[in-house]
């Protein structure tokens, strides 16, 4: 290798990705920034497109290392995304099902709204030391779940999955039960 000892740094943001090349001596070698759509299907609702995201964060890594040149030798990549925002992958196609849900999407307030009815307020904050507000963004599954009943077909896709899942696992199951034989 060439150049610089240099790292690729990718910050996927809430409305674009930025990379930078840093050498061996924290000198920025090459810099590329581009924003993404974000979608508002409803007052409240915010949704990004995963396949945008990852074709925004290829072409600024493409540029940051084209500005950078022959001076950088890249040995190492640091990723920083936005951690509770939520994409269902396709496992076959490798696809998104649906459009990313945004951490700062309002679609669970419902179930806020529920648990403040029940009480619950004071043993969400002590369990999670956040406001109840803030609650669907560390429980996954409250937005998973509305995803599966937004989304038309996705329970049934998801039962093929999993029964494809379990004939694969009955294969494997026999396979050993013959080698042990």
């Amino acid at each position: 290798m060439s150049g610089i000892p240099s790292i690729l740094a990718i910050d996927q943001g809430t409305t674009g990705s930025t990379a930078l090349v840093f050498g061996k001596d924290g000198r920025v070698l090459g810099r590329a920034y581009s924003e993404f759509p974000q979608y508002f299907p409803r007052p409240g609702w915010v949704e990004h497109d995963a396949e945008e995201i990852w074709s925004v964060t290829q072409s600024v890594c493409s540029e940051a290392l084209a500005k950078a040149g022959s001076a950088a030798s890249v040995e190492g990549i640091g990723i920083t995304n936005q951690r509770e925002t939520i994409v269902l992958w396709d496992r076959q196609t490798l696809k998104p099902v649906h459009r990313a849900i945004v951490w700062q999407d309002r679609r669970t307030a419902s179930i806020c709204s529920e648990m403040r009815a029940e009480g619950r307020e004071a043993e969400i904050r002590a369990l999670l030391r956040t406001p109840l507000e803030e609650w669907p963004r560390h429980q996954p599954h409250a937005v998973v779940g509305e995803l599966l009943d937004a989304i038309e077909g996705l329970q049934q896709q998801l039962r093929e999955v999993h029964s494809r899942n379990d004939a694969l696992v009955e294969e494997i199951r026999a396979f050993q039960a013959e080698l042990t034989w």
